[in-house]
């Protein structure tokens, strides 16, 4: 059983008309003197954001200094790096320890 060519051209036609119908604009936008305007949260937000990435890059420079010193202190003394407690022993007996309070960050 087989369906006519005709049948099949209505078919498409009936697609490409609610194909059409669906993707028209719409007429009722948002529109007006107050379309496209930021909002004073948004600046918050990437202002609050800017804050972040300077503190965290800060905290890092922080560590990575620290992390540097207790390297080369261990290295001149002949020290094992990975081994806190000699390390931190040796730097308070030679009077280098770094007594601040270390930062949950």
């Amino acid at each position: 059983m087989s369906i006519p060519v005709t049948d099949h051209l209505q078919t498409l036609a009936l697609h490409a008309q609610s194909a059409l119908v669906i993707a028209q604009q719409q007429q009722g936008g948002p529109l007006g003197p107050e379309f496209g305007k930021a909002s004073p949260i948004g600046l918050t937000i990437l202002a609050g954001m800017g804050v972040l990435v300077i503190f965290i890059g800060w905290s890092l420079a922080r560590r990575y200094s620290r992390y540097n010193r207790r390297r080369v202190f261990a290295e001149q003394h002949g020290l094992d790096v990975f081994d806190v407690e000699a390390v931190d022993r040796a730097m308070a007996e030679a009077g280098v320890l770094d007594q601040r309070k270390k930062r949950w960050f």
